[in-house]
């Protein structure tokens, strides 16, 4: 059986990850839970993916409940813009870079020599890790007060500007922002005569099983119709 090579500048004790609660603003009951969300599949079989998947979930409604508290003159599809904005890798990547987590993950050695602690995967992986380890370790409140502790700097309101972003580019954002492979859109018809014509396009997300339908008097309008219906239903569903 192959042995998993561990990178020797991977912190492991207690004191290395005093700071890093502090920063996370929260002392870990099971201090294992944070190591945990710091371990890359790379450095061990107990790794951060499952604290990950669980913390998607509790970000984007600890999100999605502070922007319905400071951002309540917006309406619904424009607070799922926004918010599909902040949760997106790029932020998280940034949030991971302030909280300094890269000296603190735990890699393979591989890895680890391959620039794993500057991936913008891994660390935007193990800011959702946190939040689910903070989560399993004392509940939802205080998750959501780390979570608003990571946003406290971010203006909520430059966000607003995902909210003039065309479908097709918001739909691409969100699927980027989650690992998925970019839409396809196909004319599934054109009606009319040629001085007249609408034109009916599909966009399809495979790995979801999802399509979705738009029509227009162009192909790139439709194709824009179609990429609002498809974002609408995944912000509604996911």
């Amino acid at each position: 059986m192959a042995l998993i090579k561990r990178s020797e500048a991977t912190p492991n004790t207690a004191s290395d990850l005093d700071k890093l609660q502090r920063a996370v603003g929260h002392e870990f009951a099971n201090l294992g839970l944070l190591k945990q969300a710091l371990t890359h599949r790379s450095f061990s079989a107990d790794h951060y993916e499952r604290l990950e998947f669980l913390g998607d979930s509790v970000l984007n409604l600890a999100v999605s409940a502070m922007l319905y508290e400071r951002l309540g003159d917006l309406p619904e599809g424009d607070l799922s813009r926004v918010r599909a904005n902040l949760v997106k890798q790029d932020t998280l990547v940034v949030l991971a870079e302030r909280l300094q987590l890269s000296p603190y993950l735990r890699l393979g050695e591989g890895e680890h020599k391959s620039g794993g602690r500057s991936r913008p995967s891994i660390l935007a992986d193990a800011v959702e890790a946190i939040i689910g380890a903070v989560y399993i370790d004392a509940g939802f409140e205080p998750a959501q007060v780390f979570v608003k502790r990571l946003f406290a700097d971010i203006p909520l309101g430059a966000n607003k500007a995902a909210m003039q972003k065309d479908g097709k580019t918001a739909l691409q954002e969100w699927l980027q922002g989650r690992k998925m492979a970019l839409p396809t859109y196909k004319v599934e018809r054109i009606l009319g005569e040629a001085h007249q014509q609408t034109f009916e396009v599909s966009c399809a997300v495979p790995l979801l099983n999802l399509v979705s339908l738009g029509s227009g008097t162009s192909r790139r309008i439709a194709e824009q119709a179609a990429a609002d219906l498809m974002l609408a239903q995944l912000l509604a569903t996911h």
